[in-house]
């Protein structure tokens, strides 16, 4: 059975499918596809949008789909500790964070140069990789337009592709290790990212501070919970375009959103 208050829906809001398809970045064909057939349910992101570009509930346009009033409670489940600066974050939550992860240790961030001169965390990710666990180093290409303009954003200009290069240069006994993967993307990034499997610190970044004066949120996801699965959605899309490198020096030139190097 066709799903018809979606179709009512997009009729009442005055929309044609390939308007309702161009405000949320799919083809007319998926919009389609979404009424047509029931079963092709969109992502909840797509639902989201969806409800919000229609102005109407998730759950009406998909009923047997929770209400925004659930999804608020279990997100309010999966944060456990807000601080106001990266910096009032205990210097221990790092590395007793990562030595949880048993399956996924990732680092997005455009350096995270702190980091490399803390000696348990460094330690822990040889730890880490000696147990068999995937590290991932997402760092910022420092050729990049996203890499310039952050450090224009910050204030402190070259700076900040200086600052990705000595990361580098500090990590440089970890580029070999089994199953250490470093990678650069031009991202322009709203957060830093740190992830060890189930937990995970986001870091905010704002127009005009430093990461380390914008806040953290220690976040753990929860069953039904749907705000961890958008920040791991987000890693795993700067991975899946951020182009490998072999050694701290491997700096080719500048990396694109597709992941190309020109």
């Amino acid at each position: 059975m066709a799903n018809e208050r979606l179709r009512a829906a997009i009729v009442d809001r005055g929309l044609t499918l390939e308007q309702v398809a161009e405000r949320l970045g799919v083809a007319p064909k998926t919009v389609e596809r979404w009424i047509s057939d029931p079963v092709r349910k969109p992502y909840r992101r797509f639902q989201y949008a969806t409800a919000s570009l229609l102005q109407q509930d998730v759950s009406y346009l998909w009923p047997d789909e929770r209400t925004a009033a659930e999804v608020t409670e279990a997100g309010n489940a999966e944060l456990l500790k807000v601080y106001p600066h990266r910096s009032t974050v205990p210097n221990t939550l790092w590395p007793q964070l990562y030595a949880r992860a048993r399956e996924h240790f990732d680092v997005l961030a455009y350096s995270a140069f702190w980091l490399t001169e803390d000696a348990a965390f460094l330690r822990l990710v040889r730890e880490k990789s000696a147990a068999g666990v995937r590290i991932r180093f997402m760092l910022g290409d420092p050729d990049s337009a996203a890499v310039a303009q952050r450090g224009a954003d910050e204030g402190i200009g070259p700076a900040m592709a200086a600052k990705i290069r000595n990361a580098l240069l500090n990590y440089a006994g970890l580029f070999g290790l089994p199953g250490v993967e470093f990678r650069l993307h031009g991202t322009t990034l709203y957060n830093s990212l740190y992830r060890a499997d189930d937990e995970m610190l986001v870091n905010g970044h704002i127009y005009g501070v430093g990461a380390y004066l914008a806040p953290v949120m220690h976040l753990q996801r929860v069953p039904g919970g749907e705000l961890f699965d958008t920040y791991t959605e987000s890693v795993e899309r700067v991975w899946e375009t951020a182009r490998p490198i072999s050694s701290p020096t491997d700096l080719t030139g500048p990396t694109d959103l597709t992941g190309a190097t020109p």
